[in-house]
């Protein structure tokens, strides 16, 4: 017998809720500092009733990362084979650089796993993500050899566009010390990008 639908909301709410305590848990005291009693008393549930969803830290922290990485590739998987190569490549970089601002917490959190070596989620980077990646550079490979992008190294590009945008999140406190509280550092950021990119690209 299926359980009932308010259970399932339930489910999702609760599950929802555990995901968001942990991210700011994390955020703020890393992996070895967050424990979980912290993230239960954040969600608001009890320590047996986060357990009863997920049963160590590590599975929380593993869900937490799982997330933030399907969504950071959500654009990469977006550039669209029949679309403009320029333009597509762009939005993709408009696309990171909005993400850099919504979800600056997840890609500091990401980029502080891959700092201390990857040991939670290894097999992923090597796995699925390398699978999306060499998929997108095949085709923005194809795209160079078909002459409607300048050429060069399609993984290098890819990575060079990640090191940018993920930037304006992951450095942010320096970006805002240097620029100041007066600008805008996503808007200049695209405007930026915008004109090196499409310089580069256009063959």
């Amino acid at each position: 017998m299926t359980k009932p639908a308010p259970q399932t909301r339930i489910r999702k709410r609760n599950t929802q809720a555990i995901l968001a305590a942990a991210l700011d848990v994390f955020s703020a005291h890393g992996y070895r500092g967050a424990t979980l009693d912290q993230i239960a008393e954040a969600a608001a549930l009890s320590k047996p009733n986060l357990l009863y969803y997920f049963p160590s830290k590590q599975a929380v922290y593993l869900a937490l990362l799982e997330h933030a990485l399907e969504d950071w590739l959500k654009p990469l998987r977006a550039i669209d084979p029949d679309g403009e190569p320029v333009e597509e490549m762009l939005a993709y970089i408009r696309a990171k650089l909005r993400m850099s601002k919504s979800h600056a917490r997840e890609s500091r959190l990401f980029a502080g796993e891959v700092l201390s070596g990857a040991t939670h989620i290894g097999t992923v980077l090597g796995g699925s993500l390398r699978e999306l990646v060499d998929e997108k550079a095949a085709l923005i490979g194809g795209w160079m050899d078909e002459g409607r992008l300048a050429p060069s190294d399609p993984h290098h590009l890819i990575f060079s566009i990640w090191a940018l945008t993920q930037h304006y999140a992951d450095f942010a406190p320096q970006v805002r010390a240097v620029l100041g509280k007066r600008r805008d550092p996503i808007r200049e950021g695209q405007e930026f990008a915008e004109t090196l990119y499409r310089r580069m690209l256009t063959p």
